[in-house]
């Protein structure tokens, strides 16, 4: 009785807490250290799995590409250099680079049992100054695009644009003075999207890049200017081409009246000459008639 009581308790207490067997965790699981140190990424695995348990590590990058950095309890040897196991299954980098940055998963075995827990780690790059693109010169009532990236910031920074030293608002929409913008901003990559453009919206723009890893980091202002199109040079251009022409083609018609123009000449058709053979008679072979001078009778 005393027995199943205890079992009864037990099967009560993993239903409650949800407490199973075969468990696999990390005592952190969301790792950031700075660039060129080091890392301990940790995993601890119930004792169901056994003295013998099997311990793999795997790292996914940020473009979706898996390795092993641990396989059967070594290290592999792309990392042999740079990581080591301690503990029986922790991870611990001598140095880190932003090339680290990703998830690592941590996967025990033993026969048919199995478990596994994935760590992020985060290697903190401060941003560098970015690189900004800012069109010089924009028609009114067109679209237009402001780009901003940097290249070095870990974790990926994000972005803000500034208009002759004020702020532009995520949401112009929302805020007084602004409820008229056409503008669009994507503070994860930066651009600044206009729908269409209007003369108010000239003016010295820069972007600025921030992370938690160091200060925030900016490009250079650049003028943008928004132009009306110019409907009056168009048509004054119009017409200068049409005078031209007009002036081409009265200068052709004088020049070929006067006779400056060289003329197509006629070419007259060649003779045609049938080749008259030599007569093998002999006699009046110069009035062109063929005549008999004998017969032959067999």
């Amino acid at each position: 009785m005393l027995a199943r009581g205890l079992v009864s308790v037990a099967l009560f207490f993993v239903a409650v807490t949800g407490v199973s067997g075969y468990s696999v965790t990390s005592s952190n699981t969301d790792v950031q250290v700075k660039e060129n140190t080091g890392a301990d990424l940790t995993c601890s695995y119930s004792a169901d799995f056994g003295s013998s348990a099997r311990v793999e590590w795997k790292f996914n990058d940020q473009k979706g590409s898996q390795v092993y950095v641990v396989f059967d309890g070594k290290p592999t040897a792309q990392y042999a250099s740079q990581v080591t196991m301690y503990g029986g299954s922790n991870l611990r980098f001598s140095t880190v680079t932003r090339v680290n940055n990703g998830m690592y998963t941590c996967e025990v075995s033993s026969g048919t049992q199995y478990g596994h827990v994935q760590v992020k780690l985060t290697v903190l790059v401060p941003p560098s100054p970015p690189v900004c693109r800012v069109p010089s010169s924009v028609t009114t009532g067109t679209m237009a695009q402001l780009l901003c990236h940097d290249m070095d910031g870990s974790p990926p920074p994000t972005y803000k644009w500034y208009k002759d030293g004020v702020l532009l608002p995520n949401e112009p929409q929302k805020i007084a003075g602004f409820q008229n913008a056409t503008y669009k901003l994507n503070q994860d990559t930066g651009s600044l999207d206009f729908s269409s453009v209007a003369k108010a919206d000239s003016g010295q723009y820069y972007c600025e890049a921030s992370n938690s890893a160091g200060p925030p980091q900016s490009c250079k202002s650049i003028q943008m200017e928004v132009r009306d199109l110019n409907v009056g040079g168009i048509v004054a251009g119009v017409i200068v081409v049409l005078l031209l022409l007009i002036l081409l083609g009265l200068g052709i018609w004088y020049a070929n009246k006067k006779g400056y123009l060289p003329k197509k000449t006629e070419s007259k058709p060649k003779a045609n000459v049938v080749y008259q053979p030599p007569s093998l008679y002999g006699g009046d072979e110069e009035d062109g008639e063929f005549k008999q001078k004998s017969s032959f009778v067999v």
